[in-house]
């Protein structure tokens, strides 16, 4: 990590505070038998709520190693009866979409793909590039997030699994990557043109600020499980068991199950000077799975991500011409604090925030990410 990334800082020996962030998690998330106990905890957890129901939790898939190994997990390991649920919003690589459908097939796991609206996604992915912010792909991240509980009130599930581990992904800068509904919503409000659909418990479509959180945690009682905080999680060793298991196929790059993320790596070197592995490959040098010297090597060059004929065809499906596009990224770059949104709110209940992440009522890197990952 260096300081591309706003608000970090540095100890006097050299230890930056993600690092500080990622020991403190590392001792609060033992991994070997500690670790397996806690899963096992949490799989009895879920299987006594969905007693009488069809599922015991809602997992998050998208075709990529990271929920692909979870839901491979809670069904051969943990028994579970997991409905996979994936949110397309028309960017989805066409690679990761068989991989879901191959691993529910033969793991036995019903596949539910939730589709936004095609206008209001557009419209989004539109506004956000005029709103001239890195997190240009904050629809969606919403729209996963709102899929998932949507869901889960829907067939009354009390338990929603993410494939996330911190000590192979890291947490990124809250500046790069904020999640905010009223945000989303100050945005849309400035450049957007679609209306978005009101929030309904089963159908929230593009909303979730804080209200909406409160009826998710606490009047529907829904927990937030992020499995692989847990376990011995060495991708190499996923990528192996994931192709003998299940016949995966990687999409090519980490988080190239979405093809929109070649146009957002792209405008993020160009326009914000961020290189989103930086704190991806940071992660993976602290846990051991990379050496310092190979990331600063791959950070050197352009990342493989940035495929040009995937950024034309993004480009294209928004609509937008190269000339149009071309002058958005010539825009002063903003960020968050630019528009409306909640962070000071967040600010006033950082207590309960902590208390909520403890307790699995949201994911448990939420009070880092927004208080102890820079500004």
């Amino acid at each position: 990590m260096d300081t591309t990334a706003p608000g970090i800082t540095f100890d006097a020996q050299g230890n930056c505070s993600f690092c500080t962030v990622h020991d403190r998690m590392d001792v609060n998330f033992p991994l070997g038998e500690a670790g397996l106990r806690t899963v096992r905890q949490q799989a009895a957890q879920m299987r006594r709520a969905g007693r009488g129901q069809r599922y015991d939790c809602v997992l998050g898939v998208s075709g990529g190693r990271d929920s692909t190994y979870a839901v491979w997990y809670c069904v051969t390991q943990l028994h579970l009866r997991p409905l996979a649920v994936h949110f397309n919003d028309g960017f989805g690589n066409p690679v990761a979409g068989e991989n879901m459908v191959r691993t529910c097939q033969r793991l036995g796991v019903e596949l539910r793909t939730i589709t936004s609206d095609w206008r209001e996604s557009k419209d989004l992915k539109i506004a956000f590039l005029k709103a001239s912010v890195p997190d240009m792909e904050e629809g969606t991240d919403l729209g996963i997030a709102t899929a998932l509980y949507g869901v889960a009130a829907k067939e009354n599930i009390r338990h929603v699994v993410i494939g996330q581990s911190f000590r192979t992904e890291g947490i990124a800068p809250l500046s790069w990557n904020y999640l905010d509904g009223r945000y989303l919503r100050a945005v849309h409000q400035q450049y957007g043109t679609v209306p978005l659909r009101p929030w309904r418990p089963n159908n929230p479509g593009f909303n979730l600020g804080l209200k909406e959180m409160f009826y998710y945690a606490f009047v529907r009682r829904i927990k937030t499980i992020t499995l692989l905080y847990h376990l011995d999680y060495v991708r190499n060793d996923v990528d192996q068991l994931l192709v003998r298991e299940l016949g995966w196929q990687n999409p090519g790059a980490h988080y190239f199950d979405d093809l929109y993320q070649s146009l957002i790596y792209y405008l993020n070197r160009v326009k914000f000077n961020i290189d989103r592995r930086l704190f991806n490959y940071s992660a993976l040098v602290r846990s051991g799975q990379m050496t310092r010297d190979d990331a600063l090597d791959r950070i050197s060059r352009i990342n493989s991500i940035e495929d040009d004929a995937v950024i034309a065809l993004c480009i294209k499906r928004l609509g937008l011409t190269r000339a149009e596009f071309d002058a958005m990224v010539a825009t002063p770059p903003k960020t968050f604090h630019d528009y409306a949104n909640s962070y000071a709110v967040l600010r006033l209940l950082r207590g309960p925030i902590w208390l909520m992440s403890k307790l699995n009522l949201i994911p448990e890197s939420a009070y880092d990410k927004f208080f102890n990952c820079g500004t």
